[in-house]
């Protein structure tokens, strides 16, 4: 048989960290409720989940310790071609939905809108683009993100970018030469931070390369944290460390920002990861940090179509404080279920589609 053979049982061999798949959820969950709230609170100092965003940097850090993980002992064996089809497979078609769910959302938003200021073929360009996560901030009206129709995407064009370095060179590395460049990183996001008073950038056109300081620093933390196996042993389980992973989110935002976001990032997060590796996880939970886990990549990749209809609801109709509740608590609710038809009618059958397919041709 073919050494390129993808099969479901060779790629998920090794057990799966439940802990970190459920604090994995919650903070999709943490980013769907700040993206309703930064409609609602101009200020960030008036937003209760104003730190949300900084879910993506625990993105980023849990996806490096899962990528060592996954592949440091075996991708010399199965082959770069391989390791890049197995990832463009389980990451990219929640790309293409959520792209397609976007371009839906800018066309028929009964809320408001102005798809007639721009043309049809800045429309396909963009849209074409966010397809393939070629980033392009031209879209006004969507707050030139650099993928329009769907914005969290742009941490997803991070990940590409960190999945290619890692296949060519950190999976090559020392752990030495890791440690350099995690301190290298460390101090970018450190200049990032007090340059721009804070770690929110990314995702638009002028804070492009705060995106590369964010993924750079927070995937190589991850991945150190593997390499050296800094797994810390203890009985917190998953309720505990949601609290804790929920205190960064509801972190009071201030004029030091600029320093108590990069702790969050450089310190707080690695030990979350290191502690969610090591803890134990009660049976009577593990069904919910399963389905978390599961949720959170399609929940992050379909969300934001809705969040756009919102805010132009929000801006319009000027709902008061307790039709805002209802709206927020049944939207995420709603999204939650939404994310989960994704999964089970696109995403699964798809990848699974795609992954047979691939064994096929491989095998010949």
């Amino acid at each position: 048989m073919n050494t390129n053979t993808i099969t479901a049982s060779n790629l998920q061999t090794k057990q799966h960290f439940e802990i970190l798949d459920g604090l994995r959820g919650i903070a999709a969950i943490a980013v769907v409720i700040f993206h309703f709230m930064e409609w609602v609170f101009t200020d960030p100092a008036q937003n209760f989940i104003g730190h949300g965003f900084l879910a993506v940097d625990f993105f980023f850090c849990l996806s490096g310790f899962v990528i060592g993980y996954a592949y440091d002992d075996r991708i010399a064996k199965i082959g770069l071609r391989k390791f890049f089809i197995s990832r463009i497979i389980r990451l990219h078609p929640l790309v293409i939905i959520g792209s397609v769910l976007g371009l839906l959302a800018f066309l028929f938003d009964p809320f408001g809108g102005h798809p007639e200021l721009y043309s049809t073929g800045k429309i396909v360009l963009t849209f074409i683009c966010s397809l393939f996560l070629i980033p392009l901030p031209v879209i006004a009206d969507r707050g030139f993100n650099l993928f329009s129709f769907n914005a969290p995407a742009w941490s997803l064009f991070w990940e590409y970018i960190a999945n290619i370095v890692y296949a060519f060179v950190l999976c090559r590395i020392s752990r030495f030469y890791l440690q350099i460049l995690t301190i290298l990183a460390a101090l970018a996001i450190c200049y990032v931070a007090y340059n721009s008073d804070n770690l929110l950038g990314g995702w638009s056109g002028p804070t492009f390369w705060d995106g590369c300081a964010r993924i750079s620093y927070s995937f190589l933390a991850g991945l150190l944290i593997y390499r050296c196996n800094w797994v810390i042993k203890n009985k917190l389980g998953f309720i505990s460390l949601t609290i804790f992973l929920l205190m960064a989110f509801l972190m009071p935002s201030s004029e030091w920002n600029w320093l108590s976001e990069p702790l969050v990032v450089l310190f707080y997060f690695p030990l979350l990861i290191a502690l969610g590796a090591g803890a134990e996880l009660t049976p009577n939970l593990k069904k919910i940090c399963v389905f978390s886990g599961k949720i959170s990549y399609p929940l992050y990749m379909t969300h934001y179509a809705a969040l756009w209809m919102f805010g132009n609801y929000y801006t319009s109709h000027k709902p008061y404080t307790l039709q805002l509740t209802i709206i927020t608590i049944s939207g995420t609710i709603l999204l939650v279920a939404f994310a989960y038809l994704v999964m089970v009618f696109y995403d699964i059958p798809l990848r699974k589609y795609l992954t047979e397919k691939w064994n096929g041709k491989a095998v010949k």
